[in-house]
């Protein structure tokens, strides 16, 4: 079960550092061919979700890793399954109908709370 945490809680961390990390400092233009719900959120929420991403992408190797609080880890996971959970609703209340990424993430975040429950 250790080995398989971290397989699973190493890719979700990198996907969400990646994005969180472009949510952060990329415009809002250079962000609509990859998300087009740009448009619908202000500026700020989205420098926020990127903020969320970067530190939930933390807790899931950091407080493991080091042996420190390690219920956070479980606690990030169950923040990405919220925050897949709204957007997968961000996608279906716009035009963007495509949620089959969402879906995914949501289903690992869910498969890394249970992991982690065994750490």
């Amino acid at each position: 079960m250790n080995i398989a945490y971290w397989i699973v809680a190493a890719l979700l961390a990198l996907f969400y550092f990646y994005a969180g990390t472009l949510k952060m400092i990329r415009s809002r233009d250079q962000l609509r061919p990859m998300m087009a719900w740009v448009d619908r959120i202000p500026l700020p929420a989205i420098r926020a979700l990127g903020a969320v991403e970067i530190l939930g992408a933390t807790g899931l190797i950091l407080p493991p890793l080091t042996g420190i609080a390690p219920w956070l880890a479980p606690a990030a996971a169950i923040g990405f399954v919220l925050l897949q959970t709204g957007a997968i609703a961000v996608h279906l209340t716009g035009e963007d109908r495509r949620i089959a990424l969402n879906a995914g993430l949501t289903v690992t975040a869910a498969v890394t709370i249970w992991l982690a429950t065994g750490l």
